[in-house]
């Protein structure tokens, strides 16, 4: 059976985004992506409101229950501000070397900040952290490499900096995982 890369709309994500990834994430990983056919809802269970954020383990979690039996990979995306044990915040996270992955939008978003919208470079962003969270799901973990899309991005401008593409030792690694 042929298996697929799967985005996962976890809330309202805007379609162009969604088919600007599929469109890329297909190119850069040699896969085809698939859009999961149901929109899923926000976990509320994941709502901390102390700290306003949702714990991203739940995400994943949910994403684990979702029956996708021709997935390779499952890529939750959601516009909500996400948090994990022992960070303030994250962009995503992924399960090493496991199926399921999340990325948030929040972050990504020059809006957070109270900046101009600029659609472009949240698709950008978003690409940054979609292909970095995937490659965690393959086995790849943080590369020292600034501009390698594995590097632990802790900051938006480590996100800017780096590339959506993989450093050559990061591409072994990852042609040896398959």
């Amino acid at each position: 059976m042929e298996r697929f890369i799967y985005l996962v709309s976890i809330g309202e994500i805007e379609r162009e985004l969604i088919e600007f990834l599929k469109s890329n994430v297909e190119k850069i990983f040699n896969y085809k992506v698939k859009e999961y056919p149901h929109l899923v809802p926000i976990p509320s269970e994941a709502y901390n409101p102390k700290r306003k954020q949702y714990y991203s383990n739940q995400f994943l979690k949910l994403l684990s229950t979702l029956i996708i039996e021709d997935a390779f990979i499952v890529l939750g995306i959601t516009n909500v501000d996400l948090y994990t044990d022992r960070l303030n915040f994250i962009f995503g996270q992924a399960i090493l070397g496991g199926r399921e992955s999340i990325i948030s939008l929040a972050r990504l978003d020059s809006r957070f900040y109270n900046l101009p919208f600029d659609k472009e470079l949240l698709k950008i962003r978003a690409l940054k952290e979609a292909v970095h969270e995937i490659g965690h799901t393959l086995g790849l973990s943080h590369c020292p490499n600034p501009t390698c899309v594995m590097y632990f991005s802790n900051s938006l401008s480590d996100t800017d900096r780096k590339s959506y593409n993989f450093c050559d030792l990061c591409k072994l690694r990852l042609s040896n995982s398959f």
